[in-house]
C-alpha cells in the first residue's frame, strides 16, 4: 500500500473523525514542557487532594512513548455531550431536588468515546494499513486537555477546562497514540481569550479555583463528591448545597458556552429522570436499586457509600421538612461509619433550621 501524503491524510481523519461522531479532530504537538511545570507545581501545593495516581504515574504524562511505544504523534478529539435535559439553574434552586453533572446524566462516557475511537483507528488503519496505535478516553495518564489545545481544538480557560470558541466547553476528550508520523496543527489558541472575565473564580460555590488557571482540588465539589473519600469536610458541607454527583457551575455562568452545541448522542439523554430527582426518593434507594439505576452509568464511579453520604449533605441543606428529617432517621444505623457522621450532622441541619 503506498505511503499516503499526510496532509491529506489529516484531512481524512478530520472527515473520519466527524462520521464517527467526534465534533472535531486535531493533530497535537507533543512539546508539554509548559504544561509539565505547571503540574509538578499543582501537585507540590498538594492541590490534588487523595488522588496520589496523579504524582505515580508524571512519568507516562511526560514521555507519551512511555504510555505507548514508539508514538510519534497525539489525535485529539472531541465529543459534545450537551443535551436536553432540565434546566440546572433551576435544579440547583430548589434544594429539595438533587443536581447531578450533566455529563453524568446519560450512558458512562468512556465506553461511549473510547467505542468511537476504535472506530476511527480501524478506518485509518484501513486507509494506510497496520499501524501501532493506542485509544485513550480518560482512561490513561494523559495530559489530554494540553493535547487539545496543541492540536487547535481551544484553550484552556481561567476554570481549566477547555473552551472553544465554537462549542464553550460542553464535551469530551479523547486521544489516539498513534506510531504515524502526522503533521500537527497551526499554533494553539492563546490562554488569554478568557479576557479580564472571572466569572468562574467568582461563581464556585467552595471558592475552589484559586486563581486563573489554577484549582484546588480539595475544595472543588467535583472532586469532593466523586473522588474524596471519607468525611467531606464539615465547613465545606453547607456549601455543597444539592450538588450530590459533581458541579457545573462555572460551565453554567461560562459567556463561552453560549455557543455550546447540542449533543445527536442518544445514549447521553438522561435516564431515570436523573435530570432532576427529589433528594429523598433517591436517599431511599437501597444498594440493589441503586446498582439497577446507574447501570452503565459514570454515577457508579462514587459507589454506593459515597452516594448516600452526598445525599445526607445535601438533605443536610435542605430546608427543614418532616419528610427529610424521617428519610435521615431511617439511616441512622447505616452500615457505613461515613454514612451514619453525614446523616447525623444533615440531622442537627435540619433540627437548627426548624427551630423559632
Amino acid at each position: 500500500m503506498p505511503a499516503p501524503d499526510p496532509q491529506r491524510l489529516v484531512t481524512d481523519i478530520r472527515s473520519w473523525a466527524k462520521e464517527c461522531g467526534f465534533a472535531d479532530a486535531g493533530i497535537a504537538r507533543l512539546e508539554l514542557d509548559a504544561d509539565l511545570q505547571h503540574l509538578r507545581d499543582w501537585l507540590a501545593e498538594g492541590f490534588h487532594g487523595q488522588m496520589e495516581w496523579l504524582a505515580r504515574d508524571l512519568p507516562l504524562r511526560e514521555h507519551p512513548q512511555r504510555l505507548r511505544p514508539g508514538t510519534l504523534s497525539v489525535i485529539s478529539v472531541r465529543m459534545n455531550y450537551r443535551g436536553d435535559a432540565a434546566d440546572a439553574d433551576a435544579v440547583l434552586g430548589d434544594a429539595s431536588k438533587a443536581y447531578i453533572s450533566r455529563y453524568a446524566l446519560g450512558r458512562d462516557y468512556h465506553k461511549l468515546v473510547r467505542s468511537r475511537l476504535l472506530k476511527l483507528g480501524r478506518r485509518i488503519e484501513a486507509a494506510v494499513g497496520p499501524h501501532g496505535y493506542r485509544v485513550l478516553a480518560d482512561s490513561a495518564p494523559a495530559l489530554e486537555k494540553a493535547y487539545a489545545r496543541n492540536a487547535g481544538l481551544g484553550w484552556i480557560g481561567k476554570n481549566t477546562l477547555v473552551l472553544s470558541r465554537t462549542a464553550g466547553s460542553w464535551f469530551f476528550l479523547g486521544e489516539i497514540y498513534t506510531d504515524l508520523e502526522l503533521p500537527p496543527d497551526a499554533a494553539p489558541a492563546a490562554d488569554n481569550l478568557c479576557g479580564r472575565c472571572t466569572a468562574c473564580l467568582r461563581i464556585c460555590p467552595t471558592q475552589a479555583i484559586v486563581a486563573p488557571y489554577r484549582l484546588d482540588a480539595r475544595r472543588c465539589i467535583s472532586y469532593l463528591t466523586i473522588e474524596h473519600h471519607g468525611s467531606i469536610p464539615p465547613d465545606l458541607r453547607p456549601l455543597i448545597g444539592n450538588r450530590i454527583f459533581g458541579c457545573d457551575d462555572c460551565q453554567l455562568v461560562c459567556p463561552w458556552n453560549r455557543y455550546a452545541q447540542r449533543s445527536p448522542e442518544v445514549d447521553f439523554a438522561p435516564r431515570h429522570g436523573l435530570d432532576a430527582p427529589q433528594l429523598v426518593a433517591l436517599f431511599a434507594w437501597d444498594e440493589t436499586e441503586w446498582l439497577r439505576r446507574t447501570e452503565g452509568m459514570a454515577l457508579r464511579r462514587a459507589g454506593y457509600a459515597r452516594w448516600l453520604r452526598n445525599l445526607a449533605v445535601a438533605l443536610g441543606n435542605a430546608p427543614a421538612a418532616e419528610e427529610v428529617v424521617a428519610a435521615l432517621r431511617g439511616r441512622l444505623d447505616d452500615p457505613d461509619e461515613t454514612v451514619r457522621e453525614h446523616v447525623a450532622w444533615a440531622l442537627e441541619r435540619q433540627r437548627s433550621a426548624a427551630a423559632p
